[in-house]
């Protein structure tokens, strides 16, 4: 992805007004290009059975970026579409940082990014800081985002494009029973709806669907319905700290990330800007009991720079760790944190979140002929093989380097040492900005490895001497 393709797909970015803005007729979209093609020529299979007198329905249980993407996308593909939430104020325990493809491809506006962030400091366990961003072009940055701006927005606008909000919380689905029909019968699900009086106890409903997209996250139901299956996962907790305005200057366009056992046995802290206040957070999947103690030596880590803030909320939910062992069943499709994808290392689950939203979602507007024709297993399947073929090695690489770096203290010095080096910047900014795996310079990725051996080696010194020390 050159610099110049990136640039030109931010062109035209704009602020928000109160309403949420009509999509153009064909969306930003860096990868792949030929999103809005599938919008003209739809291929519904000759053997799908055509809907009489109405168009397919689908559910959509969670309304976060996956959930709001995927409505969207079945909305303005002629789809029925009902999307249930619970909480349509919800504040999850996030990071809020987001690519920049991802303001390109999903037509944010800029407004509802908080901070443009331009550096990073990757701070070690002793304390050592590496400077990260001078790789960066004029026009890239970190967006960072509140979750319950960016979800409601998503939300907002497919309603404006159709789709049914509902808030309600999803109970159970009673699925087709087998035999003849069954391939068209409906899935049965039960909700509680709520009117938004405070306390209320809401009003037991049933939804009739042909198809149901699960984006209800780490805790799914709909997973559960299915029998997908568990997954290991992490504890996310953080807090929001409003702190002086003297001392927010320093985090205007800038992010900090904690490495060392202190802060996370196989994790990080960060120190992330959002518009008003900061949120300090880490987490871990080895130590989930510790958490606590792993945050307060975070914010021990930050404490001159945090000095005189005051926590205004508290979040913990928990981070899966990797993909379900089954993420479709029949005409049921997991996607998001139900799915599973959220990256080893990085811990990034936004933007994946809302691309496989989006991918499943056009999978079913394509199989269905926009609406028009039922949908089942094979329809689905395209999107699963679409995400694993793009995305995979996205999610090797992590798994590799959280298992090399995150492994102990000295380790980690090293990978804080790799990041000063101007070529691993690049590579790892290029990959994260633009989601793609990017290809490297043979003579620059010899003296990459032999810089990553020389710091393991001299990691591994170290641990060896301290080794020493305890016994």
């Amino acid at each position: 992805m050159t610099s110049s393709i990136a640039f030109k797909s931010f062109t035209g970015l704009r602020h928000s007004s109160a309403e949420p803005p009509k999509l153009h007729s064909q969306l930003h979209n860096i990868s792949p290009p030929n999103y809005c093609q599938r919008h003209l020529q739809i291929t519904a299979g000759i053997s799908s059975p055509k809907l009489q007198n109405r168009n397919l329905r689908v559910a959509v249980i969670g309304g976060g970026p996956a959930g709001g993407a995927a409505a969207e996308t079945l909305a303005k593909g002629g789809i029925e579409t009902y999307l249930i939430e619970r909480k349509l104020d919800n504040c999850k325990p996030c990071g809020g940082a987001i690519p920049l493809c991802m303001v390109g491809e999903f037509d944010l506006p800029l407004d509802i990014i908080d901070r443009k962030v331009t550096k990073m400091k990757m701070i070690s366990p002793s304390n050592i800081a590496v400077d990260i961003g001078q790789t960066l072009k004029p026009h890239e940055y970190i967006g960072m985002v509140r979750r319950e701006v960016l979800d409601s927005y998503l939300r907002e606008r497919a309603a404006s494009n159709g789709a049914n909000v509902i808030n309600g919380l999803f109970l159970k689905m009673d699925l087709p029973k087998g035999g003849k029909g069954s391939e068209t019968a409906p899935y049965v699900l039960h909700y509680t709806e709520y009117n938004g009086k405070v306390g209320g106890a809401g009003q037991k409903k049933t939804l009739e669907v042909d198809a149901v997209i699960g984006a209800d996250g780490a805790n799914s139901r709909v997973a559960k319905s299915i029998g997908a299956g568990d997954y290991d996962y992490a504890i996310a907790f953080q807090e929001r700290i409003r702190i002086p305005d003297d001392k927010m200057v320093y985090y205007e366009n800038l992010a900090e990330m904690y490495v060392g056992d202190d802060v996370s046995p196989d994790f990080y802290g960060w120190v992330f800007p959002k518009c008003d206040h900061v949120a300090v957070g880490t987490g871990t999947v080895t130590h989930k009991g510790d958490i606590k103690k792993f945050q307060l030596a975070t914010r021990n880590r930050a404490k001159d720079k945090i000095l005189g803030g005051k926590i205004i909320r508290v979040e913990a939910h928990p981070i899966p760790e990797h993909p379900r062992p089954r993420r479709l069943s029949d005409r049921v499709a997991l996607v998001g944190d139900a799915a599973g994808y959220v990256t080893k290392c990085s811990g990034e689950g936004i933007y994946f979140a809302a691309k496989s939203g989006r991918m499943c979602a056009e999978a079913i507007v394509e199989g269905s002929g926009n609406g028009k024709r039922m949908v089942d297993e094979s329809d689905l399947r395209k999107y699963l093989e679409k995400w694993d073929k793009t995305y995979w090695p996205t999610y090797k690489v992590l798994d590799v380097l959280q298992k090399v770096f995150y492994r102990s203290n000295p380790a980690r010095e090293a990978f804080v040492e790799m990041c000063a080096d101007e070529y691993v910047q690049k590579m790892t900014f290029d990959s994260y900005l633009y989601k793609k795996v990017v290809p490297g310079n043979p003579l620059d990725d010899l003296k990459l490895a032999f810089n990553t051996i020389g710091s393991l080696v001299r990691a591994n010194a170290l641990r060896k001497e301290m080794n020493k020390l305890s016994v």
